[in-house]
């Protein structure tokens, strides 16, 4: 399903392979692509995926690595990989104005 430009596929196995990451997730997002275990969580994490899909569009091929990147800083400093990745703070931010960093 198309919204807003942005392809948005749900199922049983994207939803396996979302929910064995490292980090379960509900969703996410590659590129102009958001994969979610399902409609339900694909609405429901609209706003913060489109985020990323943002991210995506400004770091160009450079997102992934920088990304992971920044996780794997954290994680060697102790600190949490994914809740204190950058990225992941701009995201949320959606969700929770008081934290947005712009």
């Amino acid at each position: 399903m198309w919204v807003s430009g942005v392809a948005e596929i749900h199922g049983r196995w994207i939803a396996r392979g979302l929910r064995s990451m490292p980090v379960p997730a509900a969703a996410m997002t590659l590129g102009h692509v958001v994969l979610g275990c399902t409609i339900a969580d694909l609405e429901r994490t609209r706003r913060h995926e489109r985020v990323h899909v943002r991210q995506y569009e400004r770091w160009g091929p450079f997102f992934l690595p920088a990304y992971l990147g920044a996780s794997l800083v954290l994680k060697l400093m102790g600190r949490d990989a994914y809740r204190g990745n950058p990225f992941e703070i701009e995201a949320y931010a959606v969700d929770d104005p008081s934290k947005r960093s712009f």
